[in-house]
């Protein structure tokens, strides 16, 4: 059984209450699987009810990443307790156009897959939209798809995801509220977020056939999910906000039977728990006090030693006041508290006194294992504080923990082959395996496919890896401490990979053991838009847990950094490594070493940055906060949080 991924908030559980900003019912779960188990239940519930009257049950379905947990616990709940399908009928929200239902991208595929292949559901009695339909007939068809509705009964239960815009199943903003199913145009920002499964936006669909909102808010029961940080602020618009056009989610706060299931991460802007203190009672802890005072500083663009009596009581916290007395006590309080997370010292500064600095001072030599989830991350993520544990003397490894094979592009591979090919003709070395391997590559590339081939793969691999064995010599650390983990649950030649297995933990659990590490640096962050991270993440947790009891992890400290998509929020940070402008351009040139990942990223995300732009961003934000709060001023950070495991 793995363990839970680490929660830094102070939800634990679910927190479930009235909140009088909120105009749609919210549940807040600490991560999506408990989240998942509960609206299938719900949904399992609804099921149930309408077959004990002998009636069929109607779902709306939705597709996507957030659903797949909720279809994961729908099928253990066929398997394991019986819930029946042979009396419901579906109905898909969408599907894009034109598309195959054979094609790795079509939402029947998707449906057949993650649902209807592994429970009783009758053949006919499941409905997605015809990505083949012709354009002249796709009119009376989308009519005919509201019809097939309305005969089947209306739907009982509607399950919806929302995207980064605001929009539901596809409708996107501008949409009306009286819309019925039809075809429709996608929103740039929409291809965007679907360029990492499609492998580049040019491939992505520009239309796609969708439910109206009216034919959602014409069901009887609807549930929303939402899944991390990336989701934080449209969700807060559409719970807390006004109704608009712009935020079709918005809609939902007229539909009478409507709730939103989200984790942790989506509803951080959220009032109650971006500002908690404004809706209800909180303990002042000292974790509660500087998230307020960091605020309220932020807010009033005042540095926290400037805050006053009343800058507290005309902001919600005069019960803060009266527990600290003043705001100069509370001021420089929180002031120390932030200065002391600043070090140069990542590894512990020796010979000091270390009751106030985030690392120990001993041992003065650390044995650091640094994992990276792929072959760039420990350098576009923690590059200054990476140098900084080789330069001050420690000894460092890396963990590749992917091959990341996926993200090269076509051509690089193709340009790299043709490299070997070239190199064997000048130096008169014998290889006809290499000019076939490249004939039979360049016929592959020219026809549709949907996987790479395993050699293809391969050598995708290995320009990975050469290059973050470039990254490993720019920064110090000898070959053998650059190790490349593979974990099988990456290998699958698709943006879809793998639960993560018995086999990833134990690769992981290996290097752990081999390095028996002081420090180890993971990333945590779980916005990454593949969820290669998070997968990542839960085999370090998972391999930590299963060796804690061992005498060398009575030793090791954990460190969570954050990928290029998102850095931790100021209160959360425990490690602050400073950057000088000198130690920002060595970073630079270390990202450079990862030329496949230049100049048009496979991967690239709704962001068209290129990573070390982001990382540069991100680092001089941190450092900006860390000004406008009225500390030493710095030209970059690097941000780290503790797990204690």
């Amino acid at each position: 059984m793995l363990t839970e991924t680490p929660s830094f908030s102070i939800i634990q559980e679910t927190i479930d209450q009235s909140i009088s900003f909120e105009k749609i019912p919210t549940n807040i779960y600490a991560d999506s699987k408990k989240a998942s188990a509960w609206v299938a239940r719900e949904m399992a519930k609804v099921i149930n009810e309408k077959g004990k009257k002998g009636e069929t049950c109607v779902l709306g379905l939705a597709t996507g990443s957030s659903p797949k947990t909720v279809y994961a616990e729908l099928i253990r709940l066929h398997k394991n307790e019986g819930l029946s399908f042979k009396h419901v009928i579906t109905f898909n929200l969408d599907e894009y156009y034109p598309m195959t239902p054979d094609s790795i991208h079509s939402y029947h595929r998707f449906m057949r897959e993650n649902l209807f292949d592994h429970v009783d559901i009758l053949p006919g009695n499941f409905h997605i939209p015809d990505g083949t339909i012709p354009l002249a007939m796709l009119s009376n068809y989308c009519k005919e798809y509201e019809q097939r509705i309305i005969e089947a009964g209306g739907i009982d239960f509607q399950l919806l995801g929302i995207g980064g815009n605001g929009h539901v199943a596809f409708n996107e903003p501008g949409s009306l509220q009286s819309s019925r199913t039809r075809l429709i145009t996608l929103d740039q920002s929409t291809r965007a977020a679907a360029a990492t499964e499609f492998g580049g936006i040019h491939l992505v669909p520009k239309k796609a056939i969708t439910m109206g909102v009216s034919t959602i808010m014409n069901a009887r029961q609807i549930v929303l999910l939402a899944w991390g940080e990336r989701k934080a602020p449209v969700i807060q618009q559409a719970v807390e906000g006004v109704v608009s056009e712009q935020n079709p989610a918005s809609y939902l706060q007229a539909h009478p039977n409507t709730r939103f299931v989200i984790d942790e991460r989506a509803a951080a802007e959220l009032t109650r728990i971006k500002t908690p203190w404004l809706v209800d009672d909180v303990t002042w802890n000292d974790s509660m006090t500087k998230k307020a005072v960091t605020h309220l500083a932020l807010k009033l663009e005042k540095p926290i030693l400037k805050l006053t009596n009343r800058d507290y009581n005309d902001n919600g916290l005069s019960d803060l006041l009266v527990q600290y007395g003043s705001a100069y006590d509370i001021n420089i309080k929180v002031f120390n508290k932030l200065q002391r997370t600043i070090t140069g010292w990542p590894g512990g500064k020796p010979n000091v006194d270390d009751t106030n600095r985030p690392e120990r001072a001993n041992p003065v030599r650390k044995r650091v294992l640094i994992f990276s989830p792929h072959p760039d991350d420990d350098i576009i993520s923690m590059g200054g504080t990476f140098q900084r544990l080789v330069d001050q003397g420690h000894d460092v490894h890396v963990a590749y923990q992917t091959s990341g094979n996926i993200a090269v592009a076509d051509d690089e591979a193709r340009r790299f082959m043709e490299f070997v090919v070239d190199f064997n003709k000048a130096f008169a070395i014998q290889s006809d395996q290499a000019s076939d391997m490249l004939k039979e590559t360049d016929t592959f590339l020219q026809q549709a496919h949907e996987m790479d081939t395993a050699a293809l793969r391969h050598v995708k691999g290995l320009i990975r890896r050469g290059e973050a064995k470039a990254t490993c010599r720019f920064v110090g650390i000898p070959p053998e401490n650059a190790h490349f983990l593979d974990l099988p649950f990456y290998e699958t030649g698709l943006v879809q990979k793998n639960p993560l297995g018995e086999a990833d933990i134990q690769i992981v659990m290996d290097i752990i053991r081999q390095v028996q590490p002081h420090q180890i640096y993971a990333a945590g962050d779980l916005a990454d838009p593949h969820g290669t991270h998070k997968v990542c993440l839960d085999a370090i947790i998972e391999a930590v847990n299963r060796l804690k009891s061992e005498d060398f992890m009575k030793d090791c400290w954990v460190w969570l950094y954050r990928g290029a998509w998102a850095e931790w929020d100021i209160h959360e940070i425990e490690m602050a490594v400073p950057m000088s402008p000198d130690q920002v351009m060595k970073k630079r040139f270390g990202i450079f070493k990862h030329q496949s990942q230049k100049d048009g990223v496979v991967f690239q995300g709704s962001d068209d940055r290129e990573f070390w732009q982001r990382a540069e961003e991100r680092n001089r934000g941190t450092a900006d906060l860390y000004n406008q709060l009225g500390l030493a001023e710095y030209e970059a950070m690097e941000a780290f949080v503790r797990w204690k495991f």
